[in-house]
């Protein structure tokens, strides 16, 4: 496995490659980010916004979508993949944010997982994305890499390999990292084999990751 300061370098080295990134998810407010971030569990970003612009349309605000029919959500998310549950989600967290929470989305991870369809990885996205807050979430991207990269072992839980993250950069890096490394696994496969590897970086980490393994 790579050392703290190569974990650091490697990172850096996306950034330099991947340049300035930005929040890929389209949303006017908080609570619409949060819908967004639930709904785009187990699909792509670019498929959420494709139907947010007409969800939020229709039901812009907690109190419109929660009074909404579940079949009318559904139609309009379906093209997301396991919309019949993300649908009854989404209806259920805006009860509960607008009779529960005043209309204000929860500003600490157990808050917000405290609401359906909302888990680890939703929360530590919208504290990040939305209100600045100093945490790294793990998606399928991340952990891809993570994993190819050997900064952490092949059976890393999420929570492990955010932890290792979170350990080693500085609380103000988190953010462009996240999203640096879901730019990074977009644009190169972590399934390659050793031998038809054509990234430089994941070739220098295996070089790096033979290196460590020979000193022990």
């Amino acid at each position: 496995m790579l050392k703290d300061h190569q974990i650091i370098w490697a990172i850096q080295q996306m950034e330099e490659e991947i340049g300035p990134v930005g929040l890929s998810l389209d949303a006017r407010t908080p609570f619409q980010f949060l819908v967004s971030v639930i709904l785009s569990a187990q699909a792509t970003d670019v498929s959420v916004n494709k139907v947010t612009p007409i969800l939020f349309s229709r039901y812009p605000e907690p109190r419109d979508l929660m009074n909404a029919e579940v079949e009318d959500v559904e139609a309009i998310i379906r093209s997301v993949g396991l919309f019949h549950n993300k649908a009854k989600n989404i209806i259920k967290t805006a009860r509960i944010v607008h009779e529960d929470l005043n209309d204000e989305v929860p500003t600490d991870r157990k808050g917000i997982m405290a609401l359906p369809g909302a888990g680890r990885k939703t929360a530590n996205v919208v504290l990040s994305d939305m209100f600045g807050q100093a945490t790294f979430a793990v998606d399928t991207h991340v952990s891809a890499i993570s994993k190819r990269l050997h900064f952490v072992t092949q059976t890393a839980t999420p929570l492990q390999i955010e932890n290792k993250i979170v350990s080693i950069l500085k609380p103000e890096d988190l953010h462009r990292a996240h999203h640096t490394m879901i730019e990074f696994g977009r644009k190169y496969s972590m399934k390659l084999t050793p031998d038809k590897e054509v990234c430089q970086l994941i070739i220098d980490c295996d070089q790096l990751n033979e290196e460590n393994e020979a000193e022990v």
